[in-house]
């Protein structure tokens, strides 16, 4: 009986051991990630949200330090400083990086295109989006995790933007990519520059508007404090913001930490169009109480946009990865009947 009791207690604690070794030999993840959003912003706040799903989630085996308002590097340098070891990941958006390839345009913001964000999201993970994207982030060295996206984006500015014709001879900031091609169409002088200077250069009157983020975010980065008119709701821009890892940095984590990343991004873009229906709804009540003048486009003139913006896909779309995702955003807006055979 005590050789069967020794043998039982030799076996609890060798089992007890091994569980110590597994526990200690638990792989952690620490992952340095940017966003072009500062903090006090509806979309900082929800990337901040982000963070703590996914270390609460892991149970603090995924450690992640977040950096706001493009602190480490300018917005449009983070993917390349995520893709070289600077950071681990950019939580900015694909459009900043249609230097590298027209593509980056198709996945960042496609402009002119979908109505509503889920209509968006429901191309990359049931259209085949994801796919094509992933194809063209691996190429830079990188793993597309996801999007967070906030609906359509207005603009301020200092003069009234009642129609299309308001744009002739506007200047104003643009992100860079395929909007300077569209704005400048319609008679606007598009200038690119870095997220971060726009209030300088509104403050200053180098600008007359800016195409910033949506409503409730331009409200919190104070630019209606500046400016007194804007457009809502918005249409001519959807930007989907990304989130996008170091590939090697990615495949080195375990696939629990990856599933978890997975799933805190799907929970993101479903709480950020969630959390944008209201905050851009009371923004714009707040606003208007403020004395910003908000226009809301006849159907006519949001068509002459959408024209315009079609107008420059294949003129924009000018390597092979640009044009496949040209040709099934195409095929999917069609199924959803936003544009016409």
């Amino acid at each position: 009986m005590k050789s069967i009791t020794k043998s039982l207690l030799a076996t609890t604690a060798a089992f007890g051991l091994a569980a110590l070794a597994g526990v200690a030999s638990a792989q952690t993840t620490t992952l340095r990630i940017q966003t072009h959003y500062a903090p006090e912003t509806p979309s900082g706040q929800l990337a901040a949200e982000f963070v703590d799903n996914v270390q609460t989630m892991s149970g603090g085996d995924i450690a992640i330090e977040m950096f706001y308002a493009s602190s480490v590097v300018k917005s449009v340098e983070t993917f390349d400083a995520a893709a070289t070891g600077i950071l681990d990941c950019d939580m900015t958006g694909g459009a900043y990086q249609t230097g590298k390839n027209p593509a980056f345009q198709f996945v960042g913001d496609i402009m002119g295109g979908y109505d509503t964000p889920y209509q968006q999201l429901s191309w990359l993970y049931y259209g085949g989006g994801l796919e094509a994207a992933q194809e063209l982030y691996n190429k830079y060295d990188m793993q597309l995790v996801g999007w967070w996206l906030y609906g359509q984006e207005s603009l301020a500015s200092s003069k009234p933007i009642r129609t299309a014709e308001d744009f002739k001879g506007w200047k104003f900031r643009s992100p860079p990519g395929m909007e300077t091609k569209i704005f400048e169409k319609l008679g606007a002088s598009p200038i690119v520059m870095d997220f971060t200077e726009i209030f300088t250069a509104l403050e200053t009157g180098i600008i007359d508007g800016a195409d910033a983020s949506g409503l409730a975010n331009n409200q919190g980065l104070g630019l209606y404090d500046i400016v007194k008119h804007a457009n809502y709701p918005g249409f001519h821009s959807m930007p989907s913001d990304h989130l996008a890892c170091n590939k090697e940095v990615w495949d080195g984590m375990p696939e629990a930490h990856r599933r978890i990343m997975n799933v805190a991004m799907e929970s993101l873009a479903l709480r950020t169009a969630l959390t944008f229906e209201k905050k851009n709804a009371e923004a714009a009540a707040e606003l208007q109480e403020q004395g910003v003048t908000l226009y809301n486009w006849a159907e006519e003139d949001r068509q002459a946009f959408r024209d315009a913006a079609q107008a420059s896909w294949p003129e924009f779309a000018t390597s092979p990865e640009a044009e496949a995702l040209v040709e099934s955003h195409m095929g999917y807006l069609r199924q959803l009947g936003l544009v016409k055979e």
